[in-house]
């Protein structure tokens, strides 16, 4: 299935029943998720909450222990190169271009449109021939989302944009996600700024202890939302989640999930 093809009116990407983890552990369970073209949904929790590795599951990059992923009712199949080759953007955590290469030599490489990166990222103008791995951090995540926008993906993930980048940077990271969505993708992402990602989603759902918290249209709960960021919850409830042995495994012993265990600090 091409994401990318025409796209019914308010298509969803829907995740029902959704189990992510990793090999016979599971990190989160039956999470119930969607978002509509033209919307921005954000993910959010703790370190450890399964943040990542739900959207790494969603993006086919690790299989579903569980549930179904669908986009406009079909559902989506395959590893990661297939989808992104569909028609879906992926941007995770690490620099997504190849370093060696030049920036429009990434670009050409991935088949995207050199004129639409440059409309999203003007700033990317004058670099277009310096290698990547020579780019700034902030130019290397302008040039991973570039790579990802510029085929103009029906669905967007996004993984923790700015990470580690300076504010203004992360504005200009935020404001392409919003015209992407605008243009009438459908995105969901993870951000640890989370007030600054507020302001751009249309849906919010919080995850906590292995399953979704909160969950609906950022205007509905976003009250909600800030009584948790202002209690510090999203920095100290990583503790309360648990990654459980899928049943009938070997091992029956659960452990907590938290920053001591790096494998899992998504």
């Amino acid at each position: 299935m091409s994401a990318a093809a025409a796209v019914p009116e308010r298509a969803r990407l829907v995740a029902e029943g959704l189990t992510v983890g990793y090999g016979q552990l599971v990190v989160a369970r039956n999470l119930d998720l969607s978002v509509a073209a033209g919307e921005v949904l954000l993910l959010m929790g703790a370190n450890g909450a399964g943040k990542t590795t739900t959207l790494m599951t969603i993006a086919g990059a690790l299989p579903a222990l569980g549930g179904r992923v669908t986009w406009a009712g079909r559902e989506l199949e395959g590893p990661v190169h297939r989808r992104v080759a569909a028609g879906i953007g992926v941007v995770l955590d690490e620099r997504g271009s190849i370093s060696r290469l030049t920036a429009a030599q990434n670009l050409r490489l991935c088949g995207g449109s050199i004129a639409r990166a440059l409309e999203l990222f003007p700033e990317l103008q004058d670099h277009l021939d310096r290698r990547a791995g020579l780019l700034s951090g902030g130019q290397q995540k302008m040039l991973s989302l570039a790579l990802a926008l510029s085929r103009s993906p029906a669905i967007l993930l996004a993984d923790e944009l700015s990470l580690g980048l300076a504010p203004q940077v992360v504005e200009r990271l935020l404001a392409a996600v919003r015209a992407t969505a605008d243009r009438g993708a459908a995105v969901v992402m993870v951000e640890q700024h989370a007030r600054r990602a507020l302001g751009i989603a249309d849906r919010v759902a919080v995850l906590a202890g292995g399953t979704i918290e909160v969950s609906g249209p950022t205007a509905q709960v976003r009250a909600e939302v800030e009584t948790i960021l202002a209690q510090g919850y999203l920095r100290t409830s990583a503790a309360r989640g648990r990654a459980e042995r899928v049943p009938g495994s070997a091992t029956k012993e659960t452990r907590a999930v938290g920053p001591s265990s790096p494998a899992l600090d998504q």
